[in-house]
Order: C-alpha cells, then sequence, then structure tokens
C-alpha cells in the first residue's frame, strides 16, 4: 500500500511539474509574440493622403497626388496629365485654399523657417515648399517623387506639418533665384492638403 500511495504522489508530482513548465513555455511563446507583433505595427504604420490636382488658370491640367509617412519620412508621388511639354515648378504653397481661378488663394510657397526662397538642400536657404522642376513629355504627362523627413502629416511641429497646406503646379520652371518664389509663372493646377 505505501509503495502505491508513494507511486501515485510521484505521478501527481510529476504531472503537476509537467504543467507547469508547458504554462511557463506557453507564457514565454505568448510574450514573444506579442512582441513580434509589436515590432511589426511598428514597421507597417504608415499614413496616406491621397486627392485630385484641379486645373487653374485656364489649364486643363489635372493630376493625382499622395503623400505617405513612414518611419519619420514623407514620400511625395504625383502624375500630371495636361501640361505643356518641357519643365514645370512644382511647391507647396501657405493655404489649402484653391478657390481663385488663378490659385492666387493658396498664398505664397510655405515657408515656416523664414529662409529666402532656393533649390531644395541650398546651403544659403530654401522654403520648405520649394520641391523644384519636374519635366512633362510630349503628350503632357509627368510623374513625381519626393521624399524628405523634413515634413510630416498631422504632427505637431509647425515647421514639418504640412496638412492644410496646397500644392501648386506652375507653368513654367523655378529659377531658384527669383525672390520670393522663383518666377516660375501663372499657377496651372492646385489642390489643399486637407486630412
Amino acid at each position: 500500500m505505501k509503495k502505491t500511495t508513494i507511486s501515485v504522489i510521484a505521478l501527481l508530482f510529476a504531472i503537476s511539474f509537467s504543467c507547469k513548465e508547458t504554462k511557463k513555455e506557453a507564457d514565454a511563446a505568448a510574450d514573444e509574440m506579442e512582441e513580434n507583433m509589436e515590432t511589426v505595427t511598428e514597421e507597417v504604420s504608415e499614413e496616406i493622403v491621397k486627392f485630385t490636382m484641379e486645373p487653374k488658370s485656364d489649364s486643363g491640367v489635372q493630376g493625382d497626388v499622395s503623400f505617405t509617412e513612414k518611419d519619420g519620412t514623407v514620400m511625395m508621388e504625383a502624375s500630371f496629365t495636361g501640361l505643356s511639354a518641357g519643365e514645370h515648378a512644382i511647391h507647396i504653397h501657405q493655404n489649402a485654399d484653391c478657390s481663385a481661378a488663378d490659385g492666387t488663394s493658396a498664398g505664397g510657397h510655405w515657408n515656416p523657417t523664414g529662409e529666402p526662397h532656393g533649390q531644395w538642400g541650398d546651403e544659403a536657404g530654401y522654403h520648405k515648399g520649394d520641391i523644384g522642376n519636374f519635366t512633362a513629355a510630349e503628350d503632357g504627362t509627368a510623374t513625381v517623387e519626393f521624399e524628405t523627413d523634413q515634413w510630416c502629416l498631422g504632427c505637431e511641429d509647425p515647421n514639418k506639418n504640412i496638412i492644410g497646406k496646397a500644392v501648386i503646379v506652375h507653368q513654367g520652371a523655378d529659377d531658384f533665384t527669383s525672390q520670393p518664389s522663383g518666377a516660375a509663372g501663372a499657377r496651372v493646377s492646385c489642390t489643399g492638403i486637407i486630412q
């Protein structure tokens, strides 16, 4: 009888120990899975703003623009139709207002740091809205891609936040020297960046 009791106690002890080890392993696996899911969530977390450009100044220039923010960097992608062949300037302007027929309701270039107008990255200074020039093909189409960590979508830094601003495409090229806006000519397409 003693042998049977000891055997039963030993068996119960072994089962209990085994269950405790299995629970520890399961808890560890669950913790690791949760950490991995948090990492994946952080990696794929991105914000996207998309909109359509409206023709201005009696042009037929239309387009689609998207801004994607991921890991502290904003990527702008745009495609346009109805342009004249050659170079055109594209800027971010200070007001998300395209109500004026000539686009002037969008105000001047977005320049929160009070710099002179210039080419993006110029040591002498440039506006945060000075994206630059792009080239339209003979058929009037063009694409633009631009990436920077100096913008954000809806953050609390007024020197980086582009929400509430407008994108303007100009008839001509930016000369990067004329003040305050590069002498790029008429505003031929506009849209407000409103989230």
